[in-house]
């Protein structure tokens, strides 16, 4: 019983957020914040500074005080005119996506924010909260400025911050405006690896028949064929350079040989994710030994290579692999 009844106040409450704030789904970036977007109310110090200023203008009445007018209504002003530069604060303001590195699951997603200032006055006191994340930024005139955030993670693949409230209570703290928006950000989460994962697995090495062969960079062995995964300090350049084909370089010593990393050579009785674990894990130490490996991942294959963007295109596999997240 409680169940439903939660997932109903979860749909309850996206709804009454889409009609109020107006949002049906993430919005791209850059946004831009018009006046119909910001939305103004006293907060708790301003409601109390309006009770202060009624008392103060019944007190007048009531004692026919024309000093007490003039302060009550020079105080009101001033009230009047901070709502109008709380407003300008935020208004036009210009919002841009930054850099979202990916992240290993466990570790917070640190989402980045361009805040865009196209005008020739600052932008004080501004903040943005994303969840139980926030931070103050400060935009000077003409200038961008960029505002991180950091959020938790629970799940590998895709993560989205979600709505982000902008808000400024400048100049005095009597005014709150603020702005709610959706932007399309995204940030990928990798799988956590394995802690304490069994040995790398042999790879099939190449070499004649059936032979093992071990490559590594101390004796010259000889020349083949280039393969797009081959690393370019390993083309013989000299040859290409006199009209031969491009040819590979072949190194025989005692580093270890390239490695196949198989999901279906996993024992059977892993679950889903204790598997990616344990191939995140072994990418890393692959990468780390730096040996050439391979990814088979059902249908979806990585070919043999090595380097750091290498390593990140199998612990993309691994993150995406029937991921619990959507795939945009």
């Amino acid at each position: 019983m409680i169940r439903p009844l939660a997932s109903l106040r979860r749909a309850l409450d996206a709804a009454a957020a889409r009609w109020l704030w107006r949002i049906e789904r993430a919005e791209p970036l850059p946004i831009r914040l018009p006046q119909r977007r910001i939305f103004v109310l006293p907060t708790a110090a301003g409601w109390a500074f309006a009770g202060t200023l009624l008392v103060m203008l019944i007190a007048s009445i009531n004692y026919a005080l024309s000093l007490g007018f003039a302060l009550t209504f020079l105080l009101g002003g001033i009230a009047v005119t901070s709502i109008v530069h709380a407003f300008r604060n935020l208004l036009n303001l210009e919002l841009r996506a930054g850099r979202c590195a990916p992240v290993f699951c466990g570790q917070p997603a640190r989402f980045v924010v361009q805040l865009c200032n196209d005008r020739d006055t600052p932008r004080p006191a501004l903040q943005l909260a994303a969840g139980a994340s926030r931070v103050g930024v400060h935009i000077p005139a003409r200038d961008t400025v960029d505002a991180a955030f950091e959020l938790p993670t629970r799940q590998r693949g895709w993560l989205h911050p979600g709505r982000i409230t902008i808000e400024t209570r400048y100049p005095l703290g009597l005014i709150r405006a603020w702005s709610v928006i959706e932007p399309d950000l995204r940030c990928l989460v990798y799988p956590t690896p394995e802690k304490n994962p069994p040995p790398l697995p042999e790879g099939n090495l190449a070499g004649a028949g059936s032979a093992r062969q071990q490559h590594g960079d101390e004796d010259f062995a000889g020349l083949r064929g280039h393969r797009l995964a081959d690393s370019p300090r390993h083309i013989a350049w000299k040859a290409f350079a006199r009209g031969a084909p491009l040819l590979t370089k072949q190194f025989a010593g005692s580093a270890s040989g390239e490695i196949t990393l198989d999901w279906a050579d996993l024992p059977a009785g892993m679950n889903d994710e204790a598997r990616l674990a344990r191939l995140a894990a072994w990418l890393l130490a692959a990468h780390a030994s730096g040996r050439p490996f391979a990814l088979r991942l059902g249908n979806a294959q990585l070919p043999r290579g090595c380097g750091e963007r290498h390593l990140h295109e199998g612990l993309r596999l691994l993150a995406l692999y029937r991921s619990p997240g959507d795939g945009r």
